[in-house]
């Protein structure tokens, strides 16, 4: 093993990691691809009055998924991101970092074909920003497909009113692609499980997953979009009904659009009835000082998915950063700084926290494996009051009622409620 290979990277595990962030047994492998989305809306062409303008929607997608590594073939990639947004003069700058993965490695069929995970990045952001998380997802058998949401990144940034218009749809685009590469593309063939998808969201990825899965917007869009909008409302004809029954699963970390007060807006995107339409399980994770996506504005959204099977994880003292990798050293600027790190969380700690309760949660819904269970039916809802009580021998007593998976001391600051419908 090279000196690189022994460096720590995003997403490796710490001493306290919980049991399930460990990476699974699959080798992994990364490629890029890209798919275009023909004839769609131009919203800054129709805003400048070209009513019937469109234009082609390409977007840059990371895929990693179980790989054959060749002899001699290292399971390390450095990747390229940027600091910075490009909307802001001499802001961008390049930075690398390293992963755990083999850029174009051979696929490992052996198993396949895998289940399907879309990631979705918030406002701007990146494929990259949750590498921690998707190379430990495709390490346990997962093709996890992350996509670059073109006029939404760092790199390509364009009013947010694109962003608000195109989430879901790119997400849904994707999922129809994916399907028709395990079909048509020899790689992905053998790979991919698209019958069985679940969504990752983050921030306006969240926003956009629970459109995707059934949620309809309130009118309070129309205001911003006009009729572009109208599909994607829960008031459309139809839109209930169009939810893809391919999408098995959601993962929402703090998902925006409950609370708009900050924008002088009251409430939020959603209605209830909209919000009942979502009948799949859903794992909700934010912090309890959320000041972006607002933490009171997540909880109005969870209380509301009324008919999903649900489970939400919140970081006690947390704010809006509850899943990218962490700071790198060249984030010193404090606007780049404070896009990847939380004052308050270690974030390679939180990450080994998803990852594992990640893994638990698409180990039930999309393998079908209810051992998974315990780690998500917790004895308490609050981490803090849980008790680790073992006898002589290591055994747990009836006085047990630590959270499964954490080590003594390691459970704190956290909590995790279960909603059935």
């Amino acid at each position: 093993m090279t000196a690189q290979e022994d460096e720590f990277v995003f997403g490796d595990a710490l001493p306290d990691a919980p049991d399930l962030a460990a990476r699974g047994d699959y080798r992994v492998g990364v490629r890029t691809i890209s798919v275009t989305n023909p004839e769609q809306a131009d919203l800054l062409a129709i805003s400048a009055g070209d009513t019937t303008a469109t234009y082609e929607r390409t977007l840059t997608l990371e895929v990693w998924y179980p790989a054959q590594l060749a002899e001699g073939e290292a399971e390390l990639v450095t990747y390229e991101e940027n600091l910075g947004r490009a909307d802001v003069p001499d802001s961008l700058h390049p930075f690398t970092f390293l992963g755990r993965a083999a850029r174009d490695a051979e696929a490992n069929t052996s198993d396949g074909p895998y289940p399907l995970v879309i990631v979705s990045h918030g406002y701007p952001g990146s494929r990259l920003m949750m590498s921690n998380l998707t190379e430990n997802l495709a390490s346990k058998g997962y093709v996890v497909v992350a996509i670059d949401h073109q006029e939404s990144t760092f790199t390509d940034v364009s009013e947010f009113g694109i962003t608000l218009l195109y989430r879901a749809i790119d997400q849904l685009f994707v999922l129809d692609e994916m399907a028709r590469l395990s079909q048509d593309d020899e790689f992905f063939m053998g790979l991919v499980d698209a019958d069985n998808t679940a969504i990752i969201g983050y921030s306006m990825g969240g926003y956009g997953a629970l459109n995707s899965i059934g949620g309809g917007y309130n009118s309070t869009l129309a205001g911003f979009l006009g009729p572009l909008i109208t599909p994607r409302l829960a008031e459309t004809e139809g839109y209930a009904e169009s939810t893809d029954p391919r999408i098995k699963a959601a993962v929402l970390f703090a998902p925006w659009g409950g609370d708009l007060s900050g924008l002088g807006i009251p409430g939020g995107l959603w209605d209830a009835e909209g919000l009942a339409n979502i009948n799949i399980p859903t794992l909700w994770v934010v912090g309890s000082e959320d000041d972006v996506s607002m933490h009171s504005g997540v909880i109005s959204l969870f209380d509301n998915t009324i008919n999903s099977e649900r489970y939400l994880l919140t970081y006690d003292n947390a704010l809006h950063n509850v899943v990218p990798n962490p700071p790198p050293p060249e984030a010193t600027e404090l606007g780049d700084y404070n896009r990847y790190a939380d004052p308050v969380w270690d974030e390679a700690r939180i990450n080994n926290v998803n990852q594992h309760f990640v893994t638990a949660f698409l180990g039930m819904t999309l393998k079908g494996d209810d051992s998974y269970s315990d780690y998500l039916d917790v004895a308490v809802e609050n981490a803090n009051d849980g008790i680790y009580a073992v006898d002589n021998d290591g055994n747990f007593t009836d006085e047990h009622t630590y959270w499964t998976g954490f080590a003594p001391r390691t459970a704190l600051g956290l909590s995790l409620r279960n909603e059935s419908p």
